[in-house]
């Protein structure tokens, strides 16, 4: 069980190259719950490969607590990696592939079984304890890969990569949830690496969003959504992401397109490429006049909200249609809450020369 701690770190695949890896300093807590967040090529994998000792970085340190670890192979790190794809031993059944890594430690023959039908229980792997692997599917084979990296309890850290990609749709929902649990009943550090927002806010305490190699911001599930730190992570974290809308500011009125939005707190004179966010939960569908105009294109019903797809001055906006509000044609305009909007400049949150006012 390790704090690991990441000091300048940062990573190019040759000398002189592009960085994989922007610069950067992190430090996750013993025991916490952790994702690595974003789309593909991001480096997500990198990172995790850095830490696992896999790939040795071309900058900075890597401590597990206060022992540098960044030139010790994998073996000296005491961590346990779950990859993408199911590894097992397929001539040993799924009682022994649990067990291996407990056998090769030399833990007593007690502790190992009572240590494999916990996980089993967990996995719902019982009844298959002793079929060997190899007649297993795809999903079984990476929930006993899963099982290899949760059935020690000395590690330093628990890494997984994209561990439930070959998992039937269905089944996610519940291994996320028993990942979870097992967090909560073991004190070890896990990161988990992944490209589905869905996953990372459901397993994580604390989400790292990566985009080109740089971490944009670190926060709760709660703090990416309500207040991205980067347009990146406005777009990325939400289904459908948040709206963007170029604007002028001065104190505490946008203008968009011309019109007057009240920004409910007092921004001053901001520089920079500006834009105002919101998300679409927050940002009301009404008649024509009542708000800052927009061209409606299509309502989608989704049975449980209702969204409008509209271009507000050139720029495609999605609001959620509440009920009652029929659009009369395509003219219709939105209503921006004060309390959920968001400046941006550069594409990075700008802070308020005053908090927000509570909205009434």
């Amino acid at each position: 069980m390790a704090r690991i701690s990441l000091e300048r770190l940062a990573h190019a695949y040759r000398p002189g190259g592009p960085y994989a890896l922007q610069p950067m300093d992190l430090v996750w807590a013993q025991g916490g719950a952790y994702a690595l967040l974003g789309p593909s090529g991001c480096g997500k994998t990198t990172l995790l490969n850095i830490i696992s000792g896999l790939i040795h970085p071309s900058e900075g340190r890597v401590r597990f607590d206060d022992r540098d670890v960044t030139t010790l192979p994998t073996e000296a790190r005491n961590i346990a990696q779950v990859f993408q794809f199911p590894v097992v031993y397929d001539t040993m059944t799924v009682r022994q592939n649990f067990a291996f890594p407990l056998k090769n430690r030399g833990v007593p023959e007690p502790e190992i079984t009572r240590r494999v039908a916990e996980i089993a229980e967990l996995l719902d792997m019982v009844a298959v304890l002793d079929r060997p692997a190899r007649n297993l599917t795809a999903d079984a084979k990476q929930k006993i890969s899963l099982g290899r990296g949760l059935v020690r309890s000395d590690v330093a850290a628990i890494l997984f990569d994209e561990p439930l990609t070959v998992i039937d749709p269905h089944l996610k929902w519940e291994l996320r949830g028993k990942l979870k649990a097992l967090h909560r009943r073991i004190d070890v550090t896990m990161i988990y690496v992944t490209h589905d927002q869905t996953e990372a806010l459901t397993f994580a305490d604390q989400v790292v969003v990566m985009n080109a190699g740089e971490v944009v911001q670190v926060g709760t599930p709660d703090e990416l959504f309500s207040r991205p730190e980067h347009v990146f992570v406005g777009h990325f974290i939400g289904s459908p992401g948040m709206n963007f809308l170029p604007c002028e500011v001065a104190g505490r009125l946008a203008w968009v397109d011309g019109h007057a939005v009240p920004l409910g707190a007092d921004y001053g004179t901001t520089a920079g490429r500006l834009e105002l966010g919101i998300r679409p939960e927050f940002a009301s569908l009404a008649r024509a006049g009542a708000g800052v105009p927009v061209s409606v294109r299509r309502i989608e019903d989704l049975g449980r909200v209702r969204l409008a797809r509209c271009m507000l001055a050139g720029n495609p906006f999605v609001a959620t249609v509440p009920d009652g509000v029929v659009p009369d044609g395509d003219a219709a305009s939105v209503l921006l809450p004060p309390a959920h909007l968001h400046l941006y400049a550069d594409s990075r949150r700008v802070v308020p020369l005053e908090p927000a006012r509570e909205a009434a």
